[in-house]
């Protein structure tokens, strides 16, 4: 599974962008967005997906 980007709660802050290994978050018009073909939730980087860990909305959920 992957996750995404809720766009109703995203503040467009960035914090998740630099911490993705896999580097599938980017820069959308309005906010940012996560490429569910290239999310990995961070399985084996880290015990959870990094990108909710430092996301300060809580934006980020389950694609």
């Amino acid at each position: 599974m992957a996750m995404k980007i809720d766009p109703d709660m995203c503040t467009a802050c960035g914090d998740c962008k630099p911490v993705c290994p896999t580097k599938s978050i980017s820069s959308g018009k309005i906010y940012f967005k996560i490429d569910v073909g290239t999310c990995t939730e961070c399985e084996g980087e880290s015990d959870s997906p990094m990108c909710v860990d430092v996301c300060p909305s809580g934006c980020i959920v389950p694609a």
